[in-house]
């Protein structure tokens, strides 16, 4: 699997959050905390990137990074617990889904009860890992207390310190120290880890109406006492308590079988497992949609805000491709473009039109270009001459324009509702044979004649 896209969900007050997601199915969000490093971060550590994966199988994985860290807006003033819960909720009502699963770890606990408990109506499930419900439970151990003094002294040096005494001195902890440098901000930690200490969201435990797991890590939990796990889980209603293994370091990329199975678990026993939908196999359309001179673009409009445009325009060129029963190619990497297959003729090329609007309207104008042929299916990947005919195709129309496949304008001629004009042979580059291919134009209205 590629690394994930990043796309941005916007706060009541303003604050741009970076999110990813990976897979389908019904969402699982990851809660971050304020001592954990950014999504990038967590995708270059394999046992992470190893597990998130597994994870995606079999439901949709969301995850963002808070105010303050990693790819969301790092200069904010408000890290409070209301700002993280409106945090969770400009990304939950960003999924289009009614409710969600959440995964809460070490300080992201009492914003999440808040959260649960505020909005029962968008959380279906609960998982508390390693966690408490008030800052003042939380007990650092000696080690940590005693680096205290370093954070004045040496910031970069006490975060790899920290994070080493957690995770370990492994290879997957020295990432975990090496991606907390990069991600986290001294101010916005200090801060939010007072936020924290202060917090107590002990009086919503019991309007908690989701279902909810609490798990205590039983070889050495961090902070947190087994008296506290467990007097968490007898004030939720109904809570299940479970005590793990966490093997090889942080739960996220500890042992699957003692520590994430029981997740899934959980959170599947009365949940039927999500089917990924099967691309087409055999003869299947696939359409191109390129954005046209993104290198000048670029240039004009500086790499930060051609990549915020691109971002959206990507979002909104998938969601036309599925409103015309297609299905966009995850994991495929096109640069700044999108690759889809359909089974209709006709829905790819008012996709492909639709597309080429939705271009228009964004300023980056696309190249779009169609044809029909034998794909090889691979994962969620698709392969074969046919991909390579339509990409070059793709690439020999201009600007906003559709060019399709003479094999494309056969199936759709009768039932497109479009004009095909002739642009004659063309040799592509890597095809032995020059293909014909046409010019998609939408039917003008008859005009009416005055009597």
């Amino acid at each position: 699997m590629e690394q994930p896209r990043i796309q941005y969900a916007k706060t009541s007050d303003g604050v741009s959050i970076a999110v990813c997601t990976l897979g389908e199915g019904h969402p699982l969000v990851f809660l971050p905390v304020t001592n954990s490093i950014g999504i990038e971060g967590l995708w270059q550590i394999p046992g992470i990137r190893r597990n998130l994966e597994r994870l995606a199988e079999g439901r949709r994985v969301v995850l963002y990074d808070g105010r303050g860290v990693g790819l969301s807006t790092r200069d904010v003033e408000d890290l409070s617990t209301d700002a993280s819960e409106r945090d969770l909720e400009a990304v939950v009502d960003g999924l289009g889904m009614s409710t969600v699963d959440l995964l809460v770890s070490t300080f992201a606990g009492p914003f999440a009860i808040s959260f649960a408990a505020h909005r029962p109506d968008r959380v279906r499930k609960l998982i508390l890992v390693s966690t408490v419900c008030r800052g003042r439970d939380f007990h650092p151990p000696r080690e940590l207390r005693d680096l205290r003094n370093l954070v004045e002294i040496n910031w970069e040096l006490y975060l790899q310190t920290q994070s080493l005494i957690i995770y370990g001195w492994t290879e997957e902890g020295r990432r975990w120290a090496e991606g907390l440098v990069s991600d986290v901000n001294k101010d916005a930690y200090l801060k939010s880890f007072a936020v924290f200490r202060n917090s107590d969201a002990s009086n919503l435990l019991p309007q908690l109406a989701c279902r909810t797991l609490v798990m205590h890590w039983r070889e050495r939990q961090a902070g947190i006492s087994i008296e506290t796990s467990k007097d968490l889980a007898a004030a939720i209603p109904n809570a299940r308590f479970l005590t793990f293994s966490r093997q090889g370091g942080m739960t996220l990329f500890g042992d699957w079988d003692s520590t994430l199975a029981p997740v899934v678990a959980f959170l599947d026993d009365d949940l039927p497992r999500y089917k990924e939908p099967q691309l087409p196999s055999g003869t299947a359309i696939i359409l191109f949609a390129d954005i046209a001179d993104s290198t000048a673009l670029t240039e004009h409009l500086g790499d930060a805000a051609f990549r915020a445009k691109a971002r959206d325009l990507d979002g909104a060129l998938r969601e036309v491709i599925r409103e015309h029963a297609g299905t966009a190619i995850e994991g495929k990497l096109l640069g700044d473009g999108v690759l889809a297959v359909f089974t209709s003729a006709r829905q790819a090329i008012e996709a492909a039109l639709a597309c080429g609007k939705a271009g228009g309207d964004a300023g980056l104008p696309l190249h779009l270009g169609i044809h029909a042929g034998d794909v090889i299916r691979e994962e969620n990947n698709v392969y074969g001459g046919a991909v390579n005919i339509a990409s070059r195709i793709s690439g020999l129309s201009a600007a906003g324009e559709v060019l399709v496949s003479d094999v494309v304008r056969t199936l759709a001629r009768t039932s497109a509702g479009v004009r095909f004009e002739d642009r004659g042979e063309q040799e592509l580059k890597g095809v032995g044979e020059a293909v014909r291919v046409w010019v998609v134009a939408e039917n003008q209205e008859p005009r009416t004649e005055n009597p």
